[in-house]
């Protein structure tokens, strides 16, 4: 968890995961993770994170892009992959601001509470 490696000193993370679960239909969320394969999001027509303002989550749904994955589309796996990237760095972008604001004990207890409600599904 990098939240977790953070606050145990880590600074620098090398990490496969954003682009290998976004080709495999798994999205990071503020709420949790989720996996727009599952056939509940066949009419979900909301964004991936309604908080996120990455491309994917300001142009497409989870049912667009979970028809993209039925269709065999690569177009799923890009998309999902760049959400993740962007979850990611913005995760990391608040923490550094956090540490540096010397808040960030209650920024990861907040992170925690709210990513382990988990995400909203149809």
């Amino acid at each position: 968890n990098l939240i977790e490696g953070v606050a145990r000193g880590i600074d620098m993370f090398d990490c496969v995961l954003p682009t290998r679960n976004g080709r495999n239909g798994g999205v990071l969320t503020s709420f949790g993770k989720l996996n727009l394969k599952n056939r509940g999001f066949a009419r979900d027509f909301t964004p991936i994170d309604p908080s996120c303002g990455c491309y994917t989550c300001r142009n497409f749904t989870r049912a667009y892009i979970r028809h993209l994955y039925t269709a065999g589309e690569i177009l799923a796996a890009r998309l999902c992959s760049w959400h993740n990237l962007y979850f990611l760095v913005n995760l990391m972008k608040d923490a550094r601001r956090a540490i540096i604001e010397g808040r960030y004990p209650s920024f990861r207890r907040d992170f925690f509470s709210k990513y382990n409600e988990g995400p909203i599904r149809p």
